[in-house]
């Protein structure tokens, strides 16, 4: 899962050389944080969250047919 966000991510942003993914085990599941440059946020999220949202469902997606859990964080 890490390495679909980090290729999703980094073909969306400007400064791919940025970005990073912090995988850590939570109660519920594994937690994927993203980060990127600040300028590139808004890539990111998309307007009204469409972008982060469709991120999101994708690794759900993925995640589930592997029966895992994984919830993804933008974080700034």
């Amino acid at each position: 899962m890490k390495e679909l966000l980090l290729y999703m991510a980094k073909n969306l942003v400007d400064n791919p050389d940025a970005v990073s993914v912090t995988q850590t085990e939570g109660e519920d599941g594994t937690v994927l944080e993203l980060r990127v440059a600040p300028e590139d946020m808004g890539k990111v999220i998309g307007r009204q969250g469409r972008i982060a949202k469709e991120i999101r469902t994708i690794i759900k997606t993925v995640a589930q047919r592997n029966g895992q859990r994984v919830t993804v964080d933008i974080v700034d």
